[in-house]
């Protein structure tokens, strides 16, 4: 495990009048991204993860969008999102927040869910609610994080303290969601998505999407937005940078990766990689 630059901000001050970010991978926990940020200014655009996004807000208060609604989250509150799920978050407060950030794959849950159960989990690992409040586990949250963040402490019980606390997460807040066909998701507008998806890298415009949907553009583009709460353009660059995020962690350039994944330049690239992750693909890629 290593890291790439980090707030080492005084702890007294509430918020760091200074955005900071610092973002590492643990192989102990399949190579998990890991983040530990301040923002004042910096607002997230809508996006989403293959991964969990689980976390906590150390001091301040985000203001948060998951399906369709906004929320406003502060110390004791518990970022509890599941892989896919679009959301955004700003600051809200002058002074911003600091908050610590996990990104456990699917395959990490299942590990720990069936070490605990003793038995199998044959379905997909899913938390009911995305923000939520638990002073007590949010605390413990923050604890593991500063503890494997840290390593300080010894190896073991950072790894032991991050375990015991995605165990209970999932006791406590999760269920077992065994996948079947969507059928409230309207076919139309699964086919958008899935056109989208299939062809992300590429230019697409509005007369194939409605064609597609079999709607008109304007009908096509509001019904798409009160499915998934995002435009389908920004659904496109959201796959764009998932995909980006799989090039960088495999070792391609910045450059390689602008040019596989669509963007114009590199420059573009970077502009709505930090937009929805908060790094730059150059430090996303060392960590």
């Amino acid at each position: 495990m290593h890291s790439v630059s980090q707030q080492e901000a005084a702890e007294a001050n509430p918020v760091s009048r200074k955005e900071r970010t610092r973002f590492w991978r643990d192989g102990r926990f399949r190579d998990m991204e890991c983040l530990t940020a301040s923002f004042i200014t910096h607002e997230f655009s809508p996006h989403s993860h293959d991964t969990f996004s689980i976390g906590a807000i150390e001091v301040g208060c985000q203001v948060a969008s998951i399906r369709g609604t906004r929320e406003h989250t502060g110390p004791g509150a518990l970022y509890l999102i599941n892989p896919g799920e679009i959301h955004d978050g700003q600051p809200g407060a002058p002074d911003g927040y600091r908050y610590r950030m996990i990104y456990p794959e699917v395959a990490l849950l299942i590990d720990i869910i069936e070490d605990v159960t003793g038995r199998a989990f044959h379905g997909m690992p899913s938390f009911g609610r995305q923000l939520l409040t638990d002073p007590e586990l949010a605390k413990a949250f923050n604890l593991a994080h500063r503890r494997i963040e840290s390593g300080e402490v010894a190896a073991l019980e950072g790894e032991e303290s991050m375990y015991c606390v995605l165990a209970t997460m999932f006791a406590r807040h999760g269920s077992e969601i065994i996948r079947a066909p969507d059928h409230s998701e309207p076919r139309a507008m699964r086919r958008v998505r899935d056109h989208i998806a299939a062809h992300f890298d590429e230019e697409i415009g509005l007369e194939t999407l409605a064609k597609v949907a079999n709607l008109s553009r304007a009908h096509m583009i509001r019904a798409f937005r009160k499915q998934y709460f995002i435009t389908p353009h920004a659904f496109q660059t959201d796959m764009r940078i998932r995909h980006a995020r799989h090039l960088l962690r495999s070792g391609a350039t910045p450059s390689d990766t602008a040019a596989a994944c669509g963007f114009a330049d590199q420059a573009h690239m970077t502009r709505q990689f930090k937009a929805r992750t908060g790094l730059t693909p150059a430090v996303f890629r060392a960590g």
